[in-house]
């Protein structure tokens, strides 16, 4: 797939999502006047990193990982020298849920679609998830339901399945928000990391 056809495959997911009535969260958007959160970054990137759902900041200006998490991100990147243009980054719930709650299996299950053909446009060769609702989904979603544990248990570690376009693989993360609550979380999360610098 050409870069062009990968803009214009990943430019009609965003359409579809701008007009997706059917999504209880789309009232919440229009109610609150903010934007569903698609992705960002290249799209041919290596490494496709996965959140939850959108938070505030995000809902506010339609980027990922733009509030205080994404800060711890950016340092997360940083420190194993991945420049944060080159990787590409989203969620699986596309539009904020009310109160920064948890996603709903409904919700997960309405918008992974979604999820699966921006994996397929762009074909990283690893999937970082990021907390657990994106751990479990990538994980069943990739044929791995028999090495789902606690996240706390398997963090940091790679996985490969077959993926539609090859062999990917795929690595569980905390949520960068744990950092934001307990900062001595961070230096667990930057440990994890090294595993992508390996690759």
């Amino acid at each position: 797939m050409t870069e062009e056809e990968r803009t214009e495959s990943l430019r009609k997911i965003k359409e579809e999502i701008l007009i997706l009535k059917e999504s209880p969260l789309y009232i919440e958007r229009v109610n609150n006047k903010v934007f569903p959160v698609i992705g960002e970054g290249s799209h041919q990137a290596k490494i496709m990193f996965i959140g939850e759902a959108p938070g505030k900041n995000e809902a506010a200006t339609g980027r990922p990982f733009c509030g205080v998490s994404g800060k711890l991100l950016d340092e997360l990147l940083s420190s194993i020298g991945v420049e944060r243009s080159s990787v590409y980054i989203t969620n699986i719930v596309k539009d904020r849920p009310p109160m920064n709650r948890d996603p709903s299996p409904e919700e997960i299950a309405l918008y992974a679609p979604f999820l699966d053909r921006q994996i397929d446009i762009i074909q990283p060769s690893v999937i970082a998830t990021l907390g657990r609702f994106s751990m479990d989904y990538i994980m069943r979603k990739f044929g791995l339901d028999e090495s789902i544990e606690p996240i706390s248990k398997i963090h940091g570690r790679m996985f490969s399945a077959p993926a539609s376009y090859g062999e990917v693989r795929i690595s569980p993360f905390f949520h960068p928000a744990v950092a934001i609550y307990d900062r001595s979380k961070f230096p667990v999360l930057q440990k994890d990391f090294q595993v992508l610098k390996e690759i």
